[in-house]
């Protein structure tokens, strides 16, 4: 990972991406729920390739097996989430930690999931995902889960990815598809909204 300054983040919101940043400086989650380690590729504009290994919490009571619904968590925070607080913080010039005192990163809505696979501790994952719309704090995506091959330098492997292989989902036949989801939909809320309802 990269450490970086808030000055260098700063300018990486404002002219780069995500590559190699730690998720804990761009995500609002706290470490618990934080099921993204890695970002191996992204285009803001397009989408992400990022990436999770579970643990032995995310396991537990479970027989061993990372359960569907944190997969289509750990898709919605590498790709809703992640993507989402990138584009927001670049377009208000700020830091996500100015996010964090404005907003809550809320499910809007999860279309069709289809499960192929599963995945159980040990083993890595990405997320690959295809940012479908977004516009006011609210963003749409559709991709894919892989299981990765064992001992795969997941940085060399995407260094040049595109986003045409991204819509096409264009990797190596060894990755194995564990779930597809469509319209995975998410919007950042003003904390003034559940204050009210509180």
């Amino acid at each position: 990972m990269i450490e970086e300054t808030d000055e260098q983040l700063l300018n990486r919101i404002n002219n780069g991406n995500l590559v190699g940043l730690d998720p804990a400086r761009v995500m609002l989650h706290g470490p618990t729920k934080r099921l993204v380690d890695a970002y191996y590729w992204h285009s803001p504009n397009k989408g992400i390739v990022a990436g999770y290994a579970p643990t032995e919490r995310d396991v537990e009571d479970h027989f061993g097996v990372f359960r569907g619904v944190d997969q289509i968590e750990a898709f919605a925070l590498a790709s809703i989430v992640s993507c989402g607080a990138f584009l927001e913080c670049r377009k208000l010039n700020c830091l996500p930690d100015a996010l964090k005192e404005k907003f809550i990163p809320a499910f809007i809505s999860v279309g069709q999931v289809n499960f192929h696979n599963y995945l159980e501790l040990g083993d890595r994952f990405i997320s690959i995902a295809n940012i479908k719309f977004y516009k006011w704090r609210q963003m749409t995506c559709d991709g894919r889960v892989y299981k990765v091959p064992k001992d795969l330098d997941l940085d060399a492997y995407f260094s040049n990815f595109t986003d045409e292989r991204l819509l096409n989902y264009d990797i190596s036949k060894d990755f194995k598809l564990v779930a597809e989801l469509f319209d995975i939909t998410g919007r950042a809320l003003l904390i003034e909204l559940f204050e009210k309802l509180a």
